[in-house]
C-alpha cells in the first residue's frame, strides 16, 4: 500500500491522468464535429412564409426552392377559398432541400347543413342557433303578427326554406319577424244569403262584432233566419275593414227546405 500511495503522488501518474482527460475531450469533441458534418448540423434552407397566401402561389414557391408539398383542407368563415391557413414546419425553419411541407387552404366549397328550426324562435335565439350551427344574420324585415320579433319566416336566396333544408354553412338567411301589433285590418266576410246563426259565427271568426240586427218581413221561425243585406259588405273598391269594425245585418225570413221524398 505504501508504494502505491508512493506512486499517485509521482510526477509520472499526475501526467497519465493529465493525457487521459485530455484524450477523452480530443474523442468527443471528434464525434460531435463529424457527427454534425454528416448530417449537415445547422445547414438546409429556410421555410418561406405561406401563411396567407394563396394555395397557387404557396405551391409555386415551393416549386421553385426545392421543397415538396402535401395539402389538406378545411373551411373557415370570413377568409377568401383557396388561402393558405397552416403550414408545417412554420416559416424560417431550416430544413433539408426536398423536406415536405404541409399546408392547409380554405376549401373552396363550403359543406351542406341542415338548417335548424327557427319558426316560432324568438330573435334572439334564432341568432344563438343559426351562429351554433355557422350561419350568418342577413336582412330582417317585419311582417304584421301578434307576437313581437318571432319568427315567421326563413328566407336564403329570396326563397322561403324550411327547417331541415340543405345549405352552405356560412350562407346569410334572412328573417320575416313579428311586429307585435297584430292586424290591423281583416277582410270582410261575405255574409248574404247565410243563415243567422253561421253569419255570427263568421263576423265573431274575423275579429269583428255584430251590429245592429233588422228583422225584416214577419218572422215566424227564428230558427230559419237569414241575412239579406249587411253593412258595411264586401265590394270591389272595399274588401277590407279594421279590427273591431261594427256589421249590421239586416235578416228576413227564410224558405224552409222541402222534405225529402221517401225511398
Amino acid at each position: 500500500m505504501s508504494k502505491f500511495g508512493a506512486y499517485l503522488k509521482t510526477k509520472s501518474f499526475r501526467n497519465n491522468i493529465i493525457m487521459a482527460i485530455i484524450t477523452v475531450i480530443a474523442v468527443v469533441l471528434i464525434a460531435f464535429y463529424s457527427l454534425g458534418y454528416y448530417t449537415h448540423h445547422g445547414a438546409g434552407i429556410p421555410v418561406p412564409k405561406l401563411k396567407g397566401e394563396s394555395v397557387d402561389k404557396a405551391t409555386a414557391i415551393l416549386k421553385e426552392q426545392g421543397f415538396d408539398y402535401k395539402i389538406d383542407s378545411v373551411y373557415v368563415q370570413d377568409i377568401a377559398p383557396g388561402t393558405i391557413v397552416e403550414q408545417d414546419p412554420d416559416a424560417g425553419t431550416n430544413v433539408k432541400e426536398g423536406r415536405v411541407i404541409y399546408l392547409t387552404m380554405v376549401t373552396l366549397l363550403a359543406p351542406k347543413i341542415s338548417l335548424p328550426d327557427l319558426e316560432q324562435s324568438s330573435y334572439r335565439e334564432a341568432v344563438a342557433t343559426l351562429s351554433n350551427y355557422g350561419l350568418k344574420i342577413g336582412d330582417t324585415t317585419y311582417r304584421s303578427d301578434i307576437a313581437r320579433d318571432r319568427i315567421l319566416e326563413v328566407r336564403f336566396g329570396g326563397q322561403v326554406i324550411k327547417a331541415g333544408t340543405k345549405i352552405p354553412k356560412g350562407s346569410r338567411i334572412d328573417l320575416v319577424l313579428g311586429d307585435g301589433e297584430g292586424a290591423s285590418e281583416v277582410e270582410i266576410p261575405e255574409l248574404v244569403n247565410l243563415d243567422l246563426d253561421a253569419a255570427r259565427f263568421a263576423i265573431k271568426g274575423s275579429g269583428l262584432t255584430i251590429g245592429t240586427i233588422t228583422y225584416q218581413g214577419t218572422i215566424t221561425d227564428s230558427t230559419n233566419v237569414v241575412v239579406v243585406s249587411q253593412y258595411p259588405m264586401k265590394t270591389d273598391s272595399l274588401s277590407k275593414t279594421s279590427i273591431g269594425t261594427r256589421i249590421n245585418l239586416t235578416v228576413t225570413q227564410g224558405t224552409k227546405t222541402p222534405d225529402a221524398p221517401a225511398n
